[in-house]
């Protein structure tokens, strides 16, 4: 994912099979055009077929402007399906509530996935392998990644690393305390004792899962050198 400072003209982030952007029409139509071009040939091949989504946010009377841009990212880049956000509206707690629990991501472009932000309950997220969290995973979310699954947060709720059956794999939080844990077939349930105090990790050793402290036991210190994942 590819996130950058609020006041950029042009926003960018992962969104399914493709790209979410978001443009902030105070600028000129040339800067926004001019940023994307930038954002586009940093992507490179990860851009091609990729469904791209254009957004104003809560801007009005800017139609013309996306159906140009839209136009210049058809003709320019070798995108799948360029299409506008739906209109915002105000809508009930609940039907906001049932929106978030269908959102779900299954990654597939690159053997790491990484979110930001918080998972919330009845939400399932999928990694072809590793996974990483910058946030909290609340209690009734569910993790399943066929390497490591690496919370900074709180973890909480469901989480299967090593899926199906790759036992070296890890799971680490910075605030250790979900309900039930999978490592490749071994799994265990969750304490009800809450967080520890420190970063801990879930590995397995002689067919169980065991929970340590993360910088008494550092597991990574076994690797001589940094390794590309």
């Amino acid at each position: 994912m590819i996130n950058f400072e609020t006041a950029a003209p042009v926003k960018l982030k992962g969104f399914g099979k493709g790209f979410w952007i978001t443009l902030d029409p105070s600028h000129s139509e040339e800067v926004l055009i001019s940023e994307i071009e930038k954002l586009f040939k940093k992507l490179k091949h990860l851009a091609v077929n990729a469904d791209v989504v254009l957004d104003v946010g809560e801007a009005k009377g800017h139609e013309e402007l996306i159906q140009r841009i839209k136009l210049y990212l058809t003709k320019h880049f070798e995108l799948g399906i360029v299409s506008t956000s739906p209109i915002k509206r105000s809508v009930p707690t609940e039907r906001i509530r049932q929106r978030d629990l269908s959102k779900g991501w299954n990654q597939h472009r690159s053997d790491v996935l990484m979110l930001r932000g918080r998972v919330r309950s009845g939400q399932k997220i999928n990694a072809k392998k590793h996974l990483v969290i910058t946030g909290d995973v609340n209690p009734g979310a569910e993790l399943i990644a066929g390497g490591d699954v690496i919370v900074l947060g709180k973890l909480s709720g469901k989480v299967h690393a090593g899926f199906p059956d790759k036992e070296d794999a890890i799971v680490f939080a910075l605030a250790f305390n979900p309900s039930h844990v999978k490592i490749g077939p071994i799994s265990a349930s969750g304490s009800e004792d809450g967080a520890g105090s420190s970063p801990e990790f879930a590995s397995v050793e002689k067919n169980k899962i065991i929970v340590r402290d993360y910088m008494k036991a550092s597991p990574f210190r076994r690797m001589p050198w940094p390794e590309a994942i």
